[in-house]
């Protein structure tokens, strides 16, 4: 199997290197990376909830009109709440590439590797305009008042997608019955 270029998103500057640490997800210790298809779900601060989405091979043309329109698609869609539009465009976002050697994946739908060994990064690039880099990598950002909705529509349809630290999200809103 052929390695993809794989990457590392921080706020934080200078990481010299990465030692692998607890997570909530896999047992064990150790250092996160994501394949440069699935970089673009990360161009945001850490803690944003968002909710990524785009076409894939089951999208039905019925949820590819509903949630990308009638024109050409765009790559991906990432959405996040308006109250998260101010530090996205402040946060500077530090992209660490991170070599393949003793990665392995995760979930490869989502584009997630592990290590269990500390990893020296290769290389940074910073991003201090995260919305240019979003565009840049073809992505249509939107901008939502509640969250939820989209949240809910999305994760019932039958596009390719990501909802991701959905839990820092504003609370739904209560249901009048």
């Amino acid at each position: 199997m052929e390695r993809p270029r794989l990457f590392h998103v921080s706020e934080t500057a200078g990481i010299g290197r990465f030692d692998p640490r607890q997570n909530y997800r896999v047992p064990g210790a150790m250092v996160w990376a994501i394949d440069a298809p699935h970089l673009v779900n990360f161009l945001v601060p850490r803690d944003c909830p968002r909710i990524t989405f785009g076409r894939s091979a089951a999208t039905s043309q019925a949820d590819a009109e509903r949630f990308l329109g009638h024109g050409p698609a765009p790559l991906r869609v990432v959405a996040f709440e308006a109250a998260w539009l101010s530090r996205v465009r402040e946060t500077a976002l530090h992209i660490y590439e991170m070599p393949t050697e003793t990665f392995e994946p995760e979930l490869p739908e989502a584009g997630y590797w592990i290590s269990r060994a500390s990893v020296t990064p290769l290389g940074c690039e910073v991003v201090v305009d995260a919305l240019a880099a979003l565009a840049q990598a073809g992505a249509e950002v939107r901008v939502l008042q509640d969250f939820w909705p989209l949240c809910d529509a999305v994760a019932g349809s039958s596009l390719e997608f990501s909802i991701i630290h959905k839990d820092g999200a504003q609370p739904r809103e209560p249901t009048v019955t």
